[in-house]
């Protein structure tokens, strides 16, 4: 029932006057000496070693860079689609004299962002501490997660202006550019937070099997964290159709592709970015505290030593 993942060089001298003698024949040399019989060896039987626990299994081709860009997205919670937005500058071909104006108005985003990625930091400290203990306190992990929701709400509103720059520095192709590729970004999003409790075989890059490579786990392990983490999300069911976010997003592609733009017009922001940063921190929290109880001392004190170095490079729990 397990991920499949459970399962990514001579002539003789004459004298004078004298009747040449036919030269005599040189003997035949002896045929050579058969090679001594190899010795036989005898290998002894291999001794009993108690049997490991099965390994679950990574798959030979995981997508490692697909893994990779799904943990980047993970990571986000405190960004919501101002986020995506910064991560499509990124793609974005611009001349020289553009990139100065752009990169201002990137920096701006992630600057307006330093509140929430500072909620998202103390989330991380919560969950690194459950998982170090082996249980992961929910009311504690839940009021981090509001208080990070609150911050992320207000981001749009903080990032009118560098929104605004953005939009009066790109060319109409450039500004289209940059919309496909925030939808890109929000469908790898929603990808990489998948559905890690979802009962089927696919090699998907989500938590599990970040956490098959990471901790080296067990099939039994991965089963259990499987099965623990479907219990707690069938209790609080989720929207997987995302409509708050996906009516932004397309809200925000026909406004910022057209001649004029104003960032402030665009009221879905708020709903659509709380609701990224509850589901991404909300799914996070439920998975680490089912995983907690399943880990070995050692896997646990891994893990939340990787969720501190995690926040600390990226502000995300």
């Amino acid at each position: 029932m397990l991920l499949a993942l459970v399962q990514c060089g001579g002539e003789g001298a004459s004298g004078p006057g004298a009747a040449a003698a036919p030269a005599p024949s040189a003997p035949a040399a002896p045929p050579p000496a058969p090679p001594p019989a190899a010795a036989s060896v005898v290998t002894p039987a291999p001794s009993a070693v108690p049997s490991a626990p099965p390994v679950a299994q990574v798959p030979a081709n995981p997508g490692m860079a697909e893994q990779a860009e799904g943990d980047e997205h993970r990571e986000h919670h405190f960004g919501g689609v101002p986020m995506l937005i910064a991560l499509s500058i990124k793609d974005l071909d611009l001349s020289g004299e553009q990139r100065t104006a752009v990169e201002k108005a990137r920096a701006d985003l992630l600057t307006k962002m330093e509140p929430a990625r500072a909620a998202g930091k103390d989330l991380a400290s919560v969950l690194a501490d459950g998982v170090a203990a082996g249980t992961v306190d929910r009311a504690k992990a839940d009021a981090a997660v509001n208080k990070l929701v609150v911050q992320v709400q207000g981001l749009h509103d903080a990032s009118l202006a560098a929104l605004n720059q953005l939009h009066s520095a790109l060319t109409p192709q450039q500004r289209a550019a940059l919309v496909d590729a925030v939808q890109a970004h929000w469908e790898k999003w929603k990808e990489a937070h998948g559905r890690d409790e979802a009962d089927d075989h696919q090699h998907r890059p989500g938590y599990l099997l970040a956490l098959v490579r990471e901790l080296g786990l067990s099939k039994d392990q991965a089963e259990k964290i499987k099965s623990n983490f479907h219990e707690r999300m069938s209790a609080t069911p989720q929207d997987h159709t995302h409509k708050e976010v996906a009516d932004h997003v397309a809200a925000f592609a026909t406004a910022f592709k057209a001649d004029k733009f104003n960032a402030k017009s665009l009221a879905s922001a708020k709903a659509a970015n709380g609701h990224m940063a509850r589901w991404g921190a909300t799914r996070r929290a439920r998975f680490l505290e089912a995983a907690a109880p399943v880990l070995t001392p050692e896997q646990r004190t891994k893990l939340a030593q990787a969720i501190r170095d995690r926040a600390n490079n990226s502000g995300g729990a």
